[in-house]
């Protein structure tokens, strides 16, 4: 958003954001989120580069939710993601966070505000409500993997993460979809060579750059890659693990990701692979929404495919194993969640997976009640490849703090570009998770 990402569903965290998570438990501890308090309407922070889930909520509100809206109005406010997590931890110390908010950029803020009585227990609420049905297993199982073993976020979003790539052009060149690294290489040596630019990419946002490492990780060491980064047995400065930021470097210094990728910011990369101009583009299954738009997409959607982060030879993972999230996480506050929030909460669960795939033509983690025909084929075979996916793994700052994530974020266009050695990345990080 996304996170995310969202649209970038995890963008870049401004440095004025990282805020000492110290200091919010200072602000916030012993507060149990605070005296109880009817909220006047159903308020949402939302972020100003995610459009989709306050389009669709707005939908609901003159639809399907029409009467829990006339009861509890929704507001929506907006705030761009750099500065999300600078706003919450505000609004937390004045004990003032709206009814319903986009999370943290990074899981560690959000575990911050649940440690500290914000964060409405969203597992006991949805089973009084009865709705706990309404929420897909896959995408209840990830926000556990992401808050630990906590139920702290509603799916506005399910995303599984891959490379898009332009069927045109890949049949124009004659390159076959890469099932290997290798394959991988030479499709983007060979593009390069015709002059057209391999991969688009975000180097201002960071993290479109940083999933590239996570996917070697997971393909070549397996799916507790960063896990065991985050439960000590391993670091990041292993040479296994330097080993991948050196793969993705090197795509850098090849020029496979275009001139300037380090003030490339999101749309302006959406834009590139949309508009023919690149050949790949890693993204998660919330860029269908670009992809779906006539507008945005000027290759066609007929000309655009999908395939898994590719095999790396001999290594343990497995190309089924699909890079899961729930794009910029959405939650509530444990100080407002009434009555009438519950009302609007339940018919939420009930409606917007409907909503959101035939509105927007994004995938959430809420069930489909309502039968909805897939608008295009792209949007079929990322539906059946959810579906069928039977191990997901999470991104590379996924189990990080705050700092650790705006560290690898910045950091990352650095790697491209050179400036910033593959060692010296990982040592980077790797220092800034000992010392949280």
């Amino acid at each position: 958003m996304p996170h995310r990402t969202i649209r970038a569903h995890r963008l870049t965290i401004a440095s004025a954001s990282v805020l000492s998570l110290a200091v919010l438990a200072t602000a916030c501890g012993g507060s149990g989120g605070g005296t109880s308090a009817t909220p006047k309407d159903f308020s949402y922070l939302s972020v100003t580069e995610n459009t989709t889930t306050r389009t669709a909520l707005t939908t609901l509100s003159k639809g399907s939710c029409k009467a829990e809206n006339d009861a509890l109005p929704l507001k929506v406010e907006t705030v761009p993601q750099a500065q999300l997590d600078q706003k919450l931890q505000l609004l937390a110390g004045q004990d003032a966070l709206p009814v319903q908010f986009a999370a943290g950029n990074a899981p560690a803020l959000t575990k911050q505000l649940d440690k500290s009585g914000k964060v409405a227990d969203l597992h006991l609420e949805l089973e009084r409500l009865g709705v706990s049905n309404q929420l897909e297993p896959a995408a209840v199982s990830t926000i556990k993997a992401l808050y630990g073993g906590k139920l702290m976020a509603l799916p506005y979003e399910y995303n599984i993460e891959g490379i898009f790539y332009n069927k045109k052009i890949f049949q124009e060149n004659g390159i076959a979809v890469p099932g290997t690294w290798d394959e991988l290489l030479a499709a983007a040596d060979k593009l390069n060579a015709k002059g057209i630019q391999p991969f688009s990419a975000s180097g201002a946002q960071g993290w479109p750059l940083t999933r590239l490492i996570s996917g070697y990780l997971y393909r070549s060491l397996g799916p507790d890659a960063l896990n065991k980064v985050d439960g000590g047995t391993a670091k990041l400065t292993d040479p296994a693990y330097v080993k991948a930021a050196e793969e993705i470097a090197a795509l850098g210094k090849k020029g496979y990701f275009g001139k300037g990728v380090g003030s490339i910011d999101y749309d302006t990369a959406m834009n590139q692979f949309l508009t023919g101009k690149s050949g790949m583009f890693y993204m998660g299954s919330w860029a269908l929404a670009n992809i779906s738009d006539p507008k945005q997409n000027k290759v066609g959607v007929e000309n655009v495919g999908f395939m898994p982060f590719p095999a790396v030879k001999g290594g343990a993972g497995s190309i089924d194993q699909y890079p899961s999230n729930i794009g910029l996480a959405v939650t509530l506050g444990s100080k407002n969640f009434d009555k009438k929030t519950g009302a609007w909460v339940s018919c939420i669960a009930k409606n917007y997976g409907s909503t959101a795939l035939k509105d927007h033509g994004t995938i959430s983690g809420f069930k489909v009640n309502t039968p909805v025909k897939d608008a295009n084929e792209i949007t079929s075979t990322v539906r059946k490849t959810i579906s069928s996916s039977k191990q997901n793994v999470l991104w590379f700052e996924a189990l990080f703090s705050t700092k650790a994530t705006t560290i690898s974020n910045t950091n990352a266009p650095g790697l491209v570009n050179g400036s910033v050695s593959p060692k010296q990345f990982m040592e980077t990080v790797q220092a800034a998770l000992r010392t949280e």
